[in-house]
C-alpha cells in the first residue's frame, strides 16, 4: 500500500485536510469553510486563532472517518497557511487577543523617531517612504501603541503556521519559508535580524518574543498525545516543515526556475517565479525564501485577488459565494468580448508598498454593460495587474517567462485559464490538482521523510501537467493593445483623484 502524507492547508476562507500519496495523487480531502474575518472597526480584519485549530480538528476527524482504510498509511504531517497573520500568546501559548490578518488596514502612528543610524541609511538608500509604510502597517507596532497591556503579557508573537505547529506538536518553531510578514526577518539571509541591524527598529519585536526557525523538510516535532485526541491524527507521527501557501503552490506546480511562472488565483492573487539568486521584484520588496531549499520566490501580489469575485457575487448579485455560483457566471464569460467593450477594473482594493494611496476603480461604464461585463472586467483587471507583474519579474530576473502554471480556486475554470493565456500571450498549464499548496507541502514532506532524496525527485514523481491552454493570437493582440494604450497608463491618471479621496477621508 502507498505511503501518504497529511497536508493541512489553512487559507483565508477555509481549511483543507488532504491526503496525498507519493505519486502526487490527492486521495481524499475535507474542506471546512469559515467567515474570513470580523471587523470591530472599519478596515479591521480579525479572527479568533482558536477557530483555525477547531476547523483543523473538524477537518482531520472527518477525513479520518472517510479514509479509515488508509489512515494508517500516513507517514508524516505538514502545515501550510496564509501569510502575515500575527498572534500574541502568553507564557502558556494561549492567544491574548484575536489575530490580525494580512488584509487588515489599521495603521500605527509610530510617532517615536527611529535611531539616527537607521534614519540616515534609509534616507541614503531612498527607503524613507517604504519604511514609513512598513512601520505603520506593522501589526505588532499597532498593538504596542493601542494595547500595551496585551503586548506586555505577550510571551511570543507567532505567525499562524507557528501557532498550528504548536497545537500539533507542543513545539514553538516554524519553517524559514513561512516567515513572510511584518516581522524582523532577513529574507536574503533567511534568519532573524540581529537587534543591531539597521532595519530591526522598523518592527522592533523583542528577540525573546520570536522563536526558532528551520529549513523546509526539517522535522519540527511529533504529533502530541493531546493533539491526537483532539484531531484524530496518530500520536507520534513526524511533523515536517514546509512553507507558506503561495510558496508551496509554486513548488506544487513545478515552477522551480525563472522561465516558469506560478500564478495563484486565490483570495490574494499572486505571480511568482523561483530564482537561485536573491532578486527583489520591486525595489525594497523582498524576495521570499522558497520551499525549494536554497532558492527564492520573487512575487507580485494583487492583495484582494479572487476575493473580489466573492465580494461582487455576494454584495451585488445577492448570491451565496459558497454555492459555486462562479461556475454559472464562468459559462457566460465568452458572451462578452475581450476588454468588455471598454469597461475595465483597476483591482487595487487596498494600499500597496509602492502605492500607499491605492483604491480600486471601475472605469468605462455605459448602459450596454451587464453584470457579466463587470464580472469579466474584474477577472481581466486582476490579470492585467498580474501581467504587469510578469513584465517586472522578467526585467528583474533577466529571464523571459515561457509558460505559466496556474492554481487556486480560479484555475478550475477553463474559461478563466483561456482568458489568462490570451492576455499573457503564454501557454497556461494546469497540473493534476488545483490543491497545489497542499501538494507542494506534501512534496516537501516526502523529501524530508526520505521517500525522495530532494525536491527535484519529488517533483519528477508527483507533478503531472494535464490541461494546456494556448493563446489566441487575435485575442492577445486586443489585450496587448488595450494594456499599452489604456490600462498601464490608468493608475497614474487616477492617482490625483485617489490622493484627493485619501485626504478627504482623513478630514483634509
Amino acid at each position: 500500500m502507498s505511503k501518504t502524507v497529511l497536508s493541512l492547508d489553512c487559507g483565508t476562507q477555509s481549511l483543507r485536510a488532504m491526503l496525498f500519496d507519493e505519486k502526487g495523487n490527492l486521495l481524499s480531502k475535507v474542506k471546512e469553510c469559515f467567515e474570513p474575518y470580523f471587523s470591530p472597526e472599519e478596515g479591521y480584519c480579525e479572527q479568533r486563532p482558536e477557530l483555525y485549530w477547531e476547523k483543523l480538528c473538524a477537518a482531520t476527524n472527518k477525513l479520518k472517518e472517510q479514509c479509515a482504510d488508509i489512515w494508517d498509511t500516513i507517514i508524516g504531517v505538514t502545515v501550510t497557511t496564509m501569510r502575515d497573520v500575527g498572534i500574541c500568546v502568553d507564557k502558556d501559548i494561549k492567544p491574548l487577543r484575536p489575530c490580525i490578518l494580512w488584509m487588515d488596514r489599521r495603521k500605527a502612528k509610530c510617532e517615536k523617531k527611529l535611531p539616527f543610524k537607521s534614519r540616515l541609511l534609509f534616507k541614503i538608500s531612498g527607503m524613507d517612504d517604504v519604511i514609513k509604510k512598513n512601520r505603520v502597517d506593522c501589526k505588532s507596532n499597532w498593538i504596542k501603541e493601542n494595547e500595551p497591556e496585551i503586548w506586555q503579557k505577550t510571551e511570543k508573537f507567532l505567525q499562524l503556521s507557528t501557532y498550528l505547529i504548536y497545537k500539533l506538536s507542543g513545539n514553538v518553531k516554524d519553517s524559514v519559508a513561512s516567515m513572510i510578514g511584518h516581522i524582523p526577518f532577513n529574507y536574503k539571509a533567511k534568519k532573524w535580524m540581529p537587534k543591531n541591524h539597521f532595519q530591526y527598529p522598523v518592527f522592533d519585536i523583542e528577540p525573546e518574543k520570536l522563536f526558532d526557525i528551520v529549513e523546509p523538510g526539517t522535522e519540527l516535532g511529533k504529533i502530541s498525545a493531546e493533539a491526537s485526541r483532539e484531531s484524530g491524527i496518530k500520536e507520534g507521527l513526524p511533523l515536517i516543515a514546509s512553507g507558506s501557501d503561495k510558496g508551496c503552490e509554486t513548488l506544487g506546480v513545478g515552477a522551480i526556475s525563472p522561465e516558469t511562472a506560478s500564478i495563484s488565483f486565490g483570495t490574494g492573487a499572486t505571480i511568482q517565479i523561483t530564482t537561485p539568486k536573491y532578486v527583489e521584484p520591486i525595489t525594497f520588496l523582498p524576495a521570499y525564501p522558497a520551499v525549494y531549499p536554497g532558492r527564492y520566490n520573487p512575487e507580485i501580489m494583487v492583495p484582494r485577488g479572487y476575493w473580489m469575485l466573492t465580494w461582487f457575487i455576494k454584495e451585488f448579485l445577492g448570491k451565496d459565494p459558497c454555492a459555486c455560483y462562479e461556475k454559472t457566471l464562468d459559462k457566460q464569460l465568452d458572451t462578452v468580448p475581450p476588454c468588455c467593450e471598454g469597461l475595465f477594473v483597476v483591482p487595487l482594493w487596498g494600499a500597496a508598498l509602492n502605492r500607499p494611496e491605492g483604491k480600486g476603480a471601475m472605469v468605462g461604464f455605459s448602459e450596454s454593460h451587464t453584470a457579466i461585463h463587470v464580472y469579466r472586467a474584474i477577472i481581466e483587471g486582476i490579470n492585467f495587474e498580474l501581467y504587469k507583474g510578469m513584465l517586472s519579474l522578467e526585467k528583474k530576473s533577466g529571464t523571459k517567462i515561457q509558460k505559466i502554471m496556474v492554481s487556486g480556486g480560479g484555475s478550475q475554470s477553463d474559461e478563466v485559464c483561456q482568458m489568462t493565456a490570451n492576455l499573457f500571450g503564454r501557454p497556461v498549464v494546469r497540473v493534476q490538482t488545483y490543491e497545489t499548496s497542499g501538494l507542494g507541502a506534501a512534496m516537501c514532506a516526502f523529501a524530508g521523510l526520505g521517500v525522495y532524496k530532494d525536491c527535484d525527485e519529488a517533483m519528477k514523481n508527483m507533478v503531472r501537467e494535464t490541461d494546456k491552454f494556448i493563446p489566441d493570437p487575435k485575442a492577445h493582440k486586443i489585450y496587448s493593445d488595450f494594456y499599452n494604450k489604456v490600462y498601464k497608463k490608468s493608475y497614474k491618471r487616477l492617482q490625483p483623484t485617489l490622493f484627493s479621496i485619501k485626504k478627504y477621508q482623513q478630514g483634509g
